[in-house]
């Protein structure tokens, strides 16, 4: 398991920069979502992605094993008007959802952490409904200044085998210079 993102931290998902790097509306076009969708965001975090998936679909489930970013995004959903998002403190190998009980999942910049990879992608797939979207975003296994150590990075062809190996079908591709996408639908 990598090392966990430090909630001390929190400032740096919320920065003009990763907006650049990551525009929330442009990403969140490749999930396909709407008004009748339920999202789980795993890895919520404070909500970069979550309040403008609120936006977009009918419920989003925020999943995150620290309860002060769970806190912030409380905060920021309250602020923001939006009452559609329900916090949810859990590790993403052991969600409190029923089977089936999600149209689409994100997850960004969370596997590389995980404890336990399999088991993680087989709650991912027994949390999606049969036509569901999982979108992930990781760190681009390679040299820069920013981002988890190299040796943490989960390189995009080994997570794209990975989750086929649990059930899924998968496209990738480069997001931009530092992170990469794959795309999964459920096989069967």
């Amino acid at each position: 398991m990598g090392h966990r993102f430090h909630p001390s931290h929190m400032n740096r998902l919320l920065d003009d920069d990763r907006k650049k790097l990551l525009p929330p509306d442009t990403v969140l076009q490749h999930l396909e979502l709407g008004p009748e969708h339920s999202v789980a965001d795993i890895g919520c975090g404070p909500g970069y992605f979550s309040l403008p998936m609120a936006r977009m679909a009918r419920r989003v489930y925020a999943v995150d094993v620290s309860e002060e970013m769970l806190d912030v995004l409380k905060r920021r959903a309250d602020e923001a008007g939006v009452e559609n998002i329900e916090p949810i403190q859990a590790l993403a190998d052991r969600i409190p959802l029923q089977d089936a009980s999600v149209d689409r999942i994100l997850c960004a910049f969370v596997l590389h952490e995980v404890d336990d990879l399999p088991r993680t992608l087989a709650e991912f797939r027994r949390l999606l409904g049969p036509d569901g979207k999982l979108m992930v975003i990781e760190w681009d296994k390679k040299p820069m200044e920013m981002g988890p150590p190299e040796h943490e990075r989960i390189e995009m062809t080994e997570l794209s085998k990975r989750m086929e190996e649990a059930g899924f079908h998968t496209e990738c591709w480069d997001l931009n210079p530092y992170h990469y996408v794959v795309l999964a639908r459920r096989m069967g």
